[in-house]
C-alpha cells in the first residue's frame, strides 16, 4: 500500500504495467530558511504509457520542476522517482547519464541542434554518440512522419524554426526511448509551425506508441494532449481527460481565481494500483 498523501488522488495513478513514469511523494526545496522555496510539494503521479500528458500552471506553479525532477534533469528533495522498472532515485551520476542516453528523449524550446552537422547527422547524433546502428525502418518511419525526407541534407541554417524543431523531434524519437519530455518546444515557433509540431507529437503517439509529457502555457497545444495536469503551489490540483482547448481554458481560469474545486468532472478512478 502507498503512504497516505493529500495530494494522491486515485485518478492520478494505474496499473505498474501500463505506466511509463511513477513517482511518489516527491518534495522539491530550493533554499535554506528564510530563503526556502517548495517548488513541490509531496507529489504523487503515473504517466501513463502510450499517451500524451501535458503539464500547466502558472508561472512559479512548479510545472517545469516536475518534468526536470521525472527526466532525471535534476534531483529532488524527497520522494521516488520510476522510469519504467529503474528507480532513478537511487542511481548514481553516471547511471542517470545512461538512463537519460537510453530510455528518455527530450525537446526544449531552444533547437539544440549542432550547426556543422546535416539534418540526418543531427537525428541520429545521440545513436551515435551512444555507439548505436539506428534501425533503419524505425528511422525511416521517423523521417516520415516529420515530414523531413527531402530536407536530410540541409544544415540547421538552411531550415526554417519549424523544420528545426522537426528535426529536434526526429532526433528525440530516433532511439526508441521510452518517454519523450518536452519544455515549451513550440514556444519560438509561429502558430502554423507550432500546430505542425505539435501534431507530429500528436502522431508519434497514435501510429509509433510513443509516451510524451509536455509542459506548456499554451491551451490550444495542451488540447493536443490526452491528458492535461493542472498545477498549483507545487501541487497537482487538477486534472482533465480528452481535455478541449475550452475545458482547459475553464480549468486555468478557475486556477488563477484560487478556486480548488476542480474546473471539470473528476476522471475515473484507476483500479489496482500497484
Amino acid at each position: 500500500m502507498e503512504p497516505a498523501d493529500a495530494h494522491y488522488r486515485p485518478s492520478l495513478v494505474g496499473t505498474s504495467a501500463s505506466i511509463a513514469v511513477r513517482a511518489r511523494q516527491l518534495s522539491k526545496i530550493y533554499g535554506t530558511r528564510e530563503t526556502r522555496v517548495h517548488a513541490l510539494r509531496s507529489v504523487s503521479v503515473d504517466i501513463e504509457r502510450g499517451r500524451f500528458t501535458a503539464i500547466m500552471g502558472p508561472s512559479g506553479s512548479g510545472k517545469s520542476t516536475l518534468m526536470h525532477c521525472l527526466a532525471a534533469l535534476e534531483p529532488a528533495t524527497s520522494g521516488q522517482i520510476w522510469i519504467g522498472r529503474s528507480k532513478i532515485t537511487r542511481l548514481n551520476e553516471r547511471q542517470l547519464t545512461r538512463l537519460r542516453r537510453d530510455k528518455i528523449g527530450f525537446i526544449f524550446q531552444a533547437y539544440n541542434l549542432i550547426p556543422t552537422l546535416t539534418a540526418v547527422e543531427n537525428i541520429t547524433l545521440p545513436m551515435d554518440i551512444a555507439r548505436r546502428q539506428a534501425d533503419p525502418k524505425w528511422l525511416k518511419s521517423v523521417i516520415d512522419t516529420v515530414g523531413l525526407a527531402d530536407r536530410l541534407r540541409h544544415r540547421p541554417s538552411q531550415l526554417s524554426g519549424g523544420q528545426q524543431q522537426r528535426v529536434a523531434v526526429a532526433r528525440a524519437l530516433t532511439s526508441r526511448p521510452d518517454i519523450i519530455f518536452g519544455d515549451e518546444p513550440t514556444g519560438n515557433l509561429d502558430s502554423h509551425a507550432g500546430s505542425r509540431v505539435l501534431s507530429l507529437l500528436r502522431n508519434s503517439v497514435d501510429d509509433l506508441g510513443q509516451t510524451v509529457v509536455l509542459v506548456t502555457h499554451d491551451p490550444t497545444a495542451a488540447s493536443y494532449a490526452d491528458r492535461v495536469l493542472f498545477m498549483a503551489d507545487g501541487s497537482i490540483v487538477d486534472e482533465a481527460l480528452t481535455p478541449t482547448t475550452d475545458t482547459i481554458v475553464k480549468c486555468m481560469l478557475h486556477l488563477a481565481r484560487g478556486d480548488q474545486r476542480p474546473a471539470v468532472p473528476p476522471a475515473r478512478a484507476s483500479q489496482g494500483d500497484a
